[in-house]
């Protein structure tokens, strides 16, 4: 039962993590990095085709920009993947430094909002069900705008967005605690974001990256209440150990993703309907053994938490033994799953270890000879 389950998790890799990028101070260029979404997409199959569990690829506007993204779509498939969601973005023009659909002039609102009724048109076009939204709208000082108007101006914008959705598409709302905001940042926490999507419908849900809270936050209760309520859409997933440092998940706390994945289970949400995005800026180390490594130690976590005896658990919860539930819980996190894993892909036809094997298909070597001359994709690209 527990192999099933491992075989059919699905886990979303970002477009964005393939390009070039780095910190505020600098990004490093990398051999084999690729040029255009269609070589992005190239890379993004080479994950699925060494873990056989990454077969979507989220794609970010307008980084990913195609003169036809029935196109892109029809590449992707036939290199074994499809087009996962599609992420807006509203941060990096000129326009949006006051904001973008907070922004106290209804011109740049305007101009917001029409990118993301453009997102879902992209949505039409490549077959996405899910749209990401994520604003780095907000304030750095007191006094700078009315902290209730930009509320209504974001309402106002996610309705007009909601409404435009079609049938089986919906919206992933994101949080961020602050950044580039330092004051007031307009969507800062699970709270605001929920409240947003409880006042809209069924088809708005939160997504949770982990490393958009304050230090201490126990994430895991959040997922749990998310999905209580019927509004946990989906994760992105990255390691922090200060602030959104996006590197690969689990790299900082496995046993906080272990937990995470322990409610997920346990509350209903290991469903094709909760989305499992990886969001993570490989900055020195290599893209696509960065991203094979991630998909791996979502996989870990998740068979750990499938190994959690729950009959066991919830009967020392009902005596009150505190010491025996959380060794319940520890006996299934200190378990090493990695052999049942390796017999699992070896089932599917795959190489038992997809780091080695990634390693010895020569893809690399080729890509790096390949894709010599032209701009490498990177952030804003």
């Amino acid at each position: 039962m527990i192999k099933e389950a491992l075989r059919k998790q699905r886990i979303e890799t970002p477009s964005w993590a393939y390009g070039n990028s780095g910190t505020r101070f600098k990004v490093f260029a990398q051999p084999g990095v690729p040029r255009d979404p269609y070589e992005k997409i190239a890379d993004a199959a080479q994950v699925h085709r060494f873990t056989g569990v990454a077969p979507t690829v989220a794609l970010h506007i307008p980084w990913d920009k195609v003169d036809s993204y029935a196109d892109l779509a029809r590449h992707a498939a036939e290199l074994g993947v499809g087009i996962g969601a599609i992420n807006s973005n509203v941060f990096q023009d000129d326009d949006y430094k006051l904001g973008s659909v907070t922004h106290p002039d209804p011109a740049v609102r305007a101009k917001a909002l029409a990118h993301l009724l453009e997102c879902v048109d992209i949505m039409d076009e490549t077959g996405s069900d899910t749209l990401k939204l994520w604003f780095s709208d907000g304030t750095n000082y007191p006094g700078q705008d009315d902290i209730r108007a930009r509320q209504d101006r974001l309402a106002e914008a996610l309705s007009s967005v909601y409404e435009r959705l079609g049938d089986g598409q919906r919206f992933l709302l994101e949080y961020k605690l602050f950044e580039p905001a330092f004051y007031v940042t307009d969507v800062p926490d699970w709270g605001t974001a929920y409240a947003h999507c409880v006042r809209l419908g069924p088809k708005a849900q939160v997504v949770v990256d982990t490393g958009h809270h304050a230090p201490g936050t126990n994430i895991e209760f959040i997922v749990a209440f998310l999905l209580r309520e019927g509004k946990l859409g989906g994760f992105d997933f990255n390691s922090r150990f200060y602030a959104d440092d996006d590197l690969m998940v689990g790299a900082a706390d496995p046993f906080q993703l272990f937990r995470i994945m322990f409610e997920v289970i346990g509350g209903g949400g290991y469903t094709e309907r909760t989305a499992f995005m990886l969001d993570q800026c490989h900055n020195i180390e290599p893209k696509i053994p960065g991203q094979i490594r991630s998909v791996m130690n979502v996989q870990e976590a998740t068979a750990k938490a499938l190994l959690v005896d729950r009959d066991a658990l919830a009967a020392a919860q009902r005596a009150g033994d505190v010491l025996g539930a959380n060794a319940v819980l520890m006996d299934a996190y200190n378990t090493d799953v990695r052999p049942l894993l390796a017999e699992l892909r070896e089932e599917m036809g795959l190489a038992p270890d997809p780091m080695a094997a990634y390693a010895k298909s020569g893809y690399f070597a080729k890509i790096a000879a390949d894709r010599v001359g032209g701009n490498q994709a990177g952030w804003g690209a």
